[in-house]
């Protein structure tokens, strides 16, 4: 992901509500590079999807993302970079992932959006993944990292 660093500053940034969580998946998506997979990290409702829809907006995806809990991947491909987009809350166990094609979708040049990426201790998540963070500390207000470097 190149000039990241010009979107996050180290304390990270304060976001104020959905249309703030889209807007910022829009400017992360003017950075995403084919192949780049990030590790979205936040409890339940803390905007994880709001962003991913954001990151597909900017990408100029028509279709709308939705989290993938029940089918674990969604695909989109319209886009200026195809995307496959993870939510591995329901997995159990790391092997599950490997069932669906895990491995191939690493090599695929796919730009990877995993929730809940921090499952099984990062450990399915290559290296070089891009972590982002996100902290409810508000009804509506949520602070938001980021860290080019392994959760483990």
């Amino acid at each position: 992901m190149k000039n990241s660093a010009k979107i996050f500053q180290r304390e990270g940034i304060v976001v104020q509500g959905e249309q703030a969580m889209r807007a910022l998946g829009k400017e992360l998506a003017g950075n995403l590079e084919a192949g780049d997979v990030l590790g979205l990290v936040g409890e339940l409702g803390a905007g994880k999807t709001r962003l991913v829809q954001g990151i597909l907006e900017g990408l100029g995806c028509q279709q709308v993302g939705t989290s993938p809990t029940f089918s674990i991947v969604h695909e989109h491909t319209d886009g200026s970079l195809p995307v496959a987009h993870f939510d591995l809350y329901r997995l159990k166990q790391p092997d599950e992932a490997l069932q669906i094609g895990w491995d191939e979708y690493l090599t695929s040049g796919m730009v990877l959006l995993v929730e809940w990426a921090d499952r099984f201790g990062g450990e399915l998540l290559p290296e070089e993944t891009v972590w982002v963070h996100i902290e409810r500390v508000g009804e509506t207000t949520r602070r938001v990292w980021i860290k080019a470097t392994a959760l483990r």
